[in-house]
């Protein structure tokens, strides 16, 4: 398949990003089989001569947006929806109702591909937090979520578990001092990383005013279940890392991309239920079309938003080990909130969507956390076509935050981990392991989708204090 990269672009002529973004997407669509020169030939007479390709069914939004005109989604409206795509679904006696008919409605939608839901899975907005989902070039910006490119990293120290029993003051120290949760406030330090000289960040007026934030933030982690803490390793032998058998120790944290995925969210998401009109039951999950201008937008904000949840993430570890004078001898991490321009099984070029659904294909390294005191696993993907390449992102909620308010207390939960030997700096009773379903069940249901390579046991846990 002949691909044309941006400079390319750029060097015949076609400058505008927008376009640009457009003209990528049709070529990677309608012109697998044709070679470059081919392909060259067609966009030098598209930008020599716009006018002639407004009517074109394949590069009229492209045309358009040469010309100032919009390409913005005409308005579609769905009565019903059609029948439903297949659904693989693993761990279903762990999974609620609700999150399977959720499910269902995915799968309906008109640029449905088809579908998956994890053992983890349990009800969210739209789609269920641990659905995947494949569509034909339509992204759908609830089915990537509001905390876009939320993700797991972790760093693997050349020590082993007795370096955190001699150092744990310094450890809890550190987290306090260079961690920050929550929606407000940062870190007290200024950060630097090549994120915030990105050139992204000037392609939409929305990015522009995102940025102040997005800068003011770096570094932090978000609230409710996301973490920093360090923990203990075991690898298992010949595991895909090439590191030997043994106990290390580890740095885990989870979060996304703060403010700046949120915000991107939410206008995307009324953008597409503002020009999409489905079924009440399925209304948020209101797609964009990729050949749009509104489509590459977002595509772009999000994949924005998913280096800034990386780049946050390089901070966090940058700063906390750092700090303790240690140094990491690997990395592993994931996103687990995004959306992915893969293959199906017959080679036709898909969206998929991994809402709370961490990647697996062959050999594609992840983490699957649980809660504060239980193991989180170490995987490599085992690429399993009918999960659409993907598994679990956690353990997942068996009980609303709500709920674990309503029913649980914090005298059990300081019990629990006085008896596991675990500290917990902030937390809420909300994260209460027994809130969780229990992690080898979830494991145990995915056993076709990962191979585990090792496993983290929490031993300092940083979480934020509502």
């Amino acid at each position: 398949m002949a691909i044309l990269k941006p400079k390319e672009l750029s060097r015949l002529g076609l400058v505008d990003n927008a376009a640009r973004s457009l003209a990528l997407n049709i070529i990677s669509k309608h012109y697998k089989h044709h070679d470059k020169y081919e392909i060259e030939s067609v966009m030098m007479d598209l930008i020599r001569n716009p006018n002639c390709f407004l009517e074109d069914t394949i590069w009229s939004s492209v045309a358009k947006k040469m010309i100032g005109k919009s390409t913005e989604n005409e308005f579609k409206e769905y009565d019903t929806l059609k029948d439903p795509n297949p659904l693989k679904i693993y761990g279903s006696k762990h999974i609620e109702s609700a999150a399977k008919q959720q499910m269902d409605w995915c799968v309906k939608l008109p640029v449905s591909v088809g579908g998956a839901l994890m053992a983890d899975a349990h009800a969210g907005f739209g789609m269920p937090i641990g659905g995947v989902l494949a569509t034909n070039n339509a992204v759908i910006p609830y089915a990537v979520g509001q905390d876009i490119g939320c993700r797991m990293m972790l760093s693997i120290i050349g020590e082993n578990e007795k370096f955190i029993n001699r150092n744990s003051f310094a450890m809890k120290t550190v987290l306090k001092n260079y961690t920050h949760f929550g929606m407000n406030g940062h870190l007290d330090f200024q950060q630097e990383h090549a994120i915030l000289d990105d050139s992204r960040f000037g392609e939409t007026e929305l990015l522009r005013k995102a940025f102040p934030k997005a800068a003011y933030q770096l570094g932090s982690s978000g609230g409710g279940n996301h973490f920093v803490e360090f923990g203990s390793i075991d690898l298992q032998t010949d595991n895909v890392l090439g590191l030997p058998k043994g106990n290390y120790i580890g740095l885990l944290s989870h979060s996304g991309s703060r403010g700046l995925g949120a915000t991107i969210a939410q206008y995307y998401t009324q953008l597409a239920m503002n020009t999409c009109k489905l079924p009440r039951q399925a209304q948020p999950l209101a797609w964009l079309d990729l050949d749009t201008e509104a489509g590459q937008g977002y595509w772009l904000s999000m994949q924005l938003a998913g280096d800034y949840a990386k780049a946050c993430h390089e901070q966090i570890h940058h700063n906390v080990l750092k700090a303790l004078g240690l140094e990491s001898i690997a990395i592993v991490e994931n996103h687990h909130n995004f959306a992915w321009k893969e293959q199906d099984v017959d080679g036709n070029e898909v969206i998929v969507h991994r809402k709370g659904a961490t990647p697996a294909h062959q050999g594609e390294l992840g983490i699957i956390p649980s809660n504060m005191v239980d193991a989180a696993y170490i995987v490599s993907g085992k690429g399993n076509a009918m999960s659409w390449y993907s598994a679990s992102h956690g353990s997942g909620r068996q009980m609303s935050r709500q709920r674990a308010k309503e029913s649980l207390t914090v005298s059990e939960l300081k019990k629990l981990l006085s008896q596991k030997g675990i500290t917990l700096l902030g937390g809420t009773v909300e994260e209460h392991p027994s809130a969780y379903k229990n992690i080898d069940d979830v494991m145990l249901a995915q056993k076709e989708l990962v191979n585990i390579e090792g496993r983290f046991f929490p031993k300092i846990v940083r979480m934020n204090k509502e």
